[in-house]
Formats: C-alpha cells, structure tokens, sequence
C-alpha cells in the first residue's frame, strides 16, 4: 500500500543539516506516525513520503520554504538583561516562556549587548534545508 491522503503511516528518521550534524533521529526508538495529508509533518517531508510503501528507504531533502520557513527578522526582540535569567545571559541559551495570549514560546538568545539582549523568536530550524533519512515502516488505512 502506498502513502496516499489518509492513511496512516509509521516511519524512523534521521534529521540532519547540510553540514551532515544529526539534529534528531528516532532510530531505535518509538517510530513517527501520522494521517498522511495532516498537519502533524511539515508539507516537504509529507511531499517526499509521498508514494512510498512500508520497507522503502530515502532521503527527503526539503527546503526552508517547506520546511519551518527562512528567518523572520521581525522575530527577534530586544529586551533588558535583567528579564532573562543570569545564566541564560549567553549566545545560543534556549529560553521557555509565554505569550500575553498564553501560547509557549521558546526563544533563543541570539546576541548579547551590554544591558540588552536580543531574543530569537523563529524556529530555530528556519533558514535551514533538511535532510531526512527516512525508512518506513507501515502503511495502512486511516
């Protein structure tokens, strides 16, 4: 059976970037599984899954604009040094938060200045093409 709209898929992956580093991998572990045509994937990988059968191995190469997107300058923020916890106070700290409206938010530090720091909104694999190793494991009905 093939993967179509609908079905339900199993399937390991490797994630890696152009430079090769493995940013994610569920190898060895619980597979990923989906209703194919869903939002649970980002649309280039579901693209590149597309017509493959349980056993078939690729790897789905899929750029920022199916992926999370190119970096939004607009996401970045300048806020005080003293609203981000002293020990985040460092280029690349991953920091956890929410929204006035009560959505989560993981912002990156992308720069400290002085008694400012500038907080990095967008994902942090936007910008980036994706390298997913992929083998999937079953196909079935939704």
């Amino acid at each position: 059976m093939q993967i179509s709209t609908g079905k339900q898929v199993s399937f390991e992956y490797t994630l890696k970037l152009d430079d090769q580093s493995v940013v994610d991998t569920n190898v060895g572990k619980e597979p990923l599984t989906y209703t194919h045509g869903g939002e649970r994937l980002i649309h280039g990988l579901q693209k590149g899954l597309e017509g493959m059968t349980a056993g078939d191995t690729r790897t789905v190469t899929v750029s920022p604009d199916e992926g999370y997107g190119g970096v939004d300058p607009e996401a970045f923020r300048e806020v005080d040094k003293e609203l981000v916890p002293e020990t985040a106070r460092k280029v690349g700290a991953q920091l956890q938060g929410k929204t006035q409206e009560g959505k989560e938010v993981f912002p990156r530090v992308a720069e400290v200045k002085g008694e400012k720091i500038i907080l990095d909104f967008n994902h942090p694999l936007a910008g980036k093409t994706l390298h997913f190793d992929v083998k999937v494991l079953n196909v079935s009905q939704g």
